[in-house]
């Protein structure tokens, strides 16, 4: 084992033991709340074109997950998960990369999806599970896929996509293709070994891969003061030897920063970036929490004023480049038409009970079409508690 590179540090002669917390870690901003730019700020590479892009991004975003969650209660969809007052995270990181860089997401950025170009059709079609959807109604809503905008599809598992994008990303690194994948988790999945196993890997096997983690202070209802005691996340990829970027995750404009630059480093040197996005969870972790279990109102409140949406669009209007008109306009516009979508997909029809045992296998093998008639003879037998399926065998 060469131990050389560590015996060059500073020698003492008296113990001095260094903490968790020695290590400084800056973080990026760029963009203040009122709209205005830190002084000196090193400003990512944006123009017109691309900001309005990404606004109307964050803007459907809102509104996805506002109508989505009302169909939650309203019985219409069976679960939802929202990235409320965490949009600039994935939208930000999204528009700093190529469209042929592989996306491997958790849950909640479906920011980055709506940027590469996924139709309202296709999220809907997904959420609803009906005959259109790509993934053929075998996931939970939410868990999005598409092979034609490079974005795998998501698996429910915490975690299991940081080491798949360490090997992606080798594989990537071995092409020469110049393409790199961005791995997306909360610090809740940084708990699990695969964070570990992923970082290990990447850092030792030197694949161009940016982990991208959304601090958001909460893992459902556990507090990141009681899931760790170190430096956040960030300080982890001190100790794996990666690089290492704490930006804002409010700041979308410091997001597309830190995204860029990770992207250029990753890629020229074959290396990998950990990006650390603080945030703050403003809404439930899904429809299936209740936040007023585990934190006061108070503490809602203070975040609240720290809308990376608002942020954005005082920019905009900073730079002429939006007006309130334009904005009511657009809110309207997308709220008219989610609400469309969500009327054509729950009415069509769900796949066919065939379609579970196809893709995996040319031809499906006998113990499987073994297991579809048996499941059909099951439903006919009680067809109460199949009213959706019962009808059409």
């Amino acid at each position: 084992m060469n131990t050389e590179k560590y015996q060059e540090g500073r020698v003492v002669h008296q113990v001095e033991a260094i903490d968790g917390h020695s290590v400084e870690i800056p973080i990026l901003k760029i963009l203040k709340q009122d709209g205005s730019v830190y002084e000196n700020a090193d400003m990512p590479a944006i123009d017109k074109e691309l900001a309005t892009k990404v606004y109307k991004t964050l803007a459907f975003h809102r509104v996805l997950d506002e109508r989505m969650t009302a169909s939650q209660r309203q019985g219409r969809l069976s679960f939802y998960m929202s990235a409320l007052g965490e949009e600039a995270a994935s939208v930000g990181s999204a528009a700093g990369l190529d469209d042929g860089d592989m996306m491997m997401a958790q849950y909640r950025e479906q920011g980055a999806l709506i940027f590469r170009g996924f139709s309202l059709e296709n999220f809907m079609n997904q959420m609803f599970s009906n005959e259109k959807d790509l993934g053929k109604g075998r996931q939970m809503p939410i868990h999005y896929g598409s092979q034609e905008l490079n974005y795998m599809t998501v698996s429910s598992p915490l975690g299991t996509q940081i080491p798949q994008a360490a090997g992606y990303a080798y594989g990537q690194k071995l092409k020469g293709n110049k393409q790199c994948t961005i791995c997306y988790f909360g610090e809740g999945a940084a708990s699990e070994g695969d964070f570990h196993a992923g970082l290990n890997m990447a850092a030792v096997q030197r694949a161009p891969v940016i982990f991208f983690c959304r601090n958001n202070g909460y893992a459902i209802s556990t507090p990141s003061s009681e899931q760790f005691a170190g430096n956040g996340i960030a300080s982890r990829g001190v100790g794996y030897g990666i690089r290492t970027i704490r930006v804002d995750g409010n700041d979308l404009l410091a997001v597309l920063k830190a995204t860029q630059d990770a992207r250029h480093y990753a890629i020229e040197n074959n290396k990998p970036v950990i990006i650390e996005a603080m945030s703050y969870r403003l809404g439930a972790h899904s429809t299936s929490d209740d936040p007023s279990g585990y934190r006061t109102r108070e503490e809602e409140a203070k975040y609240a004023d720290h809308d990376p949406i608002l942020r954005m669009k005082n920019w905009m209007i900073a730079n002429k480049w939006w007006d309130e008109a334009q904005e009511e306009a657009l809110y309207e516009l997308y709220r008219k038409d989610v609400l469309a979508a969500v009327k054509v997909a729950e009415v069509i029809d769900k796949p066919a009970i065939e379609e579970l045992i196809t893709d995996v296998y040319d031809v499906a093998p006998e113990h499987l079409e073994q297991q579809l008639a048996d499941l059909k003879e099951h439903i006919k037998k009680y067809p109460d508690a199949y009213p959706v399926t019962a009808g059409r065998l």
